[in-house]
């Protein structure tokens, strides 16, 4: 009996959870350096951590009706969103870019006295894309000009620093129901 519990307990713990993260195949190659970071005079992008909660869901919060019209196929954020459950988001972020399975990043301000925005860098297996490229910009800053200086900067970026080939950008330069359609 005991042995059964031991056996089952490995595989809840270990054998389900590598198969379910398990990718076909690398995101990246093994041997690719990950940016740490990208930088002008506008903002800093780095790695998005669980230590970055307090701000990052008062950038969330603060523009959810934006957020909302910009992602119109995830119903994300809600308004009931909780500071607990952005931290659990932030978790999941920040363990699958230490896993090299995805990567979220947080746009900063210099000073790092604000989140202005966030880019996440998926995986995806629709169409030819080797990559789903996903970003925001707090709706305070829309106005500004800072979204067309994010999204110029990560194409620029992704471009010349990253190993992908093509390059998706849902609901920038695909529509979502196109998106949303493709296989």
């Amino acid at each position: 009996m005991k042995t059964k519990i031991i056996l089952v307990l490995t595989i809840l713990l270990f054998v389900i959870p590598q198969s379910v993260c398990a990718q076909k195949k690398p995101f990246v190659p093994k041997d690719f350096i990950v940016p740490d970071t990208l930088q002008n005079e506008h903002f800093r992008i780095r790695m998005l951590t669980v230590n970055d909660v307090v701000k990052d869901y008062d950038a969330v919060m603060s523009s959810i009706e934006h957020l909302n019209k910009m992602y119109p196929i995830y119903n994300w954020p809600s308004k009931d969103l909780t500071l607990e459950q952005d931290l659990i988001d932030l978790g999941w972020h920040q363990k699958e870019f230490q896993m090299r399975k995805s990567f979220a990043y947080t746009v900063v301000s210099l000073d790092e006295n604000e989140i202005l925005g966030c880019l996440y860098i998926n995986p995806t297996a629709k169409g030819d894309y080797d990559a789903d490229i996903d970003m925001w910009v707090r709706a305070s800053e829309v106005d500004n000009g800072l979204d067309a200086i994010l999204f110029d900067s990560v194409k620029k970026w992704i471009s010349e620093k990253w190993p992908f080939k093509n390059v998706a950008y849902p609901g920038r330069e695909i529509k979502w129901d196109d998106w949303k359609s493709m296989k």
